[in-house]
């Protein structure tokens, strides 16, 4: 019984809220069924109506972040530990692929280098070696075994040479034993890490110390719920807004449609390409994305006319002057400040789209026996 008169308590509040009849203009209400009657029908003009329409289609608006785009963009990384030595470039520059970054000082890579010739040396003196034992073995005054001694290890000598000198060359540097960090693709210097001076190692966890990319193309990464997902489709154009260009339109495509849903935040992330040459788009910029949409089967109200009791979706119907029927109706998404129905309403029905938590006040102040016996009333408004 308390917490059927909290409920009640809770609706009447939430009903103070919307707006009311003028101050003496109170007069008699009956509610029959699902449906409020109101005895002078001229004073209900606090009561705001809309039609409901079929669904013309739209645009589905989603916000979005604008990232570098992957297939264009490298993150350096150190491979061996060392000291900062030269920054060759600056924030904004535009490199080359292959052009220097910066050079370091690196005892990592002076061993490397060693390695390197130590193994060649050993592959030339190997090499010489088995050149003396054909000559042997074709005049006859070496045993077979010998032989094949020799040659195995000319062979493996050459392996150890070709491995340091892949290691060395994956490295990158100069033959003086610094160690150069080049940029593997051309674009344009849009992050840097690194001071002069600086000591680092590759196990030491960390942002990159540069990153190059080509800004005339960025990814857009949209959050988009699981009741929009048939509105997004791979190859699907794209409409991009950011409010530090009002009423400006870019646009782009999506890529990806994510293949399942994120635990954390319950949503599907999409990914899409948007061209940005005149690189008036910035990466990690918040943005807006739309999204066409078709023509649907259903009916659309503003979202205002639909609300809750309990777990279950209502609207008020007007009837004729001065009579509202609480409608029970399948509600869909939410698109442009209008709500989808596929049930309960037709073409053309007004419903009540201010002032309905005024009206719904009359069914929750009826005497707690009815509304216990009604069984339809036990779920709180939200």
């Amino acid at each position: 019984m308390k917490r059927t008169l909290l409920v009640v308590f809770m609706l009447v509040a939430l009903a103070a809220c919307s707006k009311a009849p003028e101050e003496g203009k109170e007069f008699q209400v009956k509610v029959e069924g699902e449906r409020v009657i109101l005895s002078e029908a001229g004073k209900a003009d606090f009561l705001k109506l809309a039609e409901a329409e079929p669904d013309r289609g739209g645009k589905l608006r989603l916000p979005a972040r604008l990232v570098w785009n992957d297939e264009k963009t490298v993150r350096v990384f150190p491979q061996l530990s060392g000291r900062v030595q030269d920054i060759a470039v600056r924030i904004g520059d535009v490199v080359k692929a292959g052009q220097v970054l910066a050079t370091l000082s690196s005892p990592d890579y002076g061993e490397a280098l060693a390695d390197a010739r130590k193994a060649q040396a050993d592959a030339r003196v190997a090499g010489q070696a088995l050149e003396r034992n054909r000559e042997l073995r074709a005049a006859g005054v070496i045993a077979e075994k010998d032989w094949q001694q020799a040659e195995a290890a000319a062979v493996a000598a050459k392996a150890e040479a070709e491995r340091a000198g892949n290691r060395l060359a994956g490295l990158g540097g100069a033959s003086n034993g610094t160690y150069v960090l080049r940029s593997p693709l051309a674009g344009t210097v849009v992050e840097r890490n690194l001071n002069p001076g600086m000591e680092f190692r590759p196990d030491q966890a960390g942002q990159p110390l540069f990153v190059v990319t080509d800004p005339a193309s960025l990814w857009i990464q949209i959050d988009a719920a699981e009741s929009d997902l048939a509105s997004l489709r791979a190859g699907e154009a794209i409409s991009i807004e950011t409010k530090s260009y009002p009423g400006e339109h870019f646009p782009g495509v999506i890529r990806h449609v994510a293949d399942f849903v994120d635990p954390t935040s319950r949503t599907i992330k999409v990914l899409g390409e948007v061209p940005n040459a005149e690189r008036r788009l910035k990466g990690e910029m918040f943005v807006s994305a739309s999204v066409a949409v078709p023509a649907g089967q259903g009916l659309r109200v503003p979202a205002a006319a639909v609300f809750l009791v309990g777990d279950k979706r209502y609207v008020f119907v007007q009837e004729g002057q001065g009579r509202y029927l609480r409608q029970r109706v399948e509600a869909g998404a939410e698109r442009d400040g209008r709500v989808e129905i596929t049930a309960g309403l037709k073409a053309g029905d007004q419903v009540v789209v201010e002032g309905n938590l005024h009206l719904l006040k009359y069914f929750k102040a009826m005497p707690v026996a009815a509304l216990a016996e009604s069984g339809a009333e036990k779920g709180a408004m939200q």
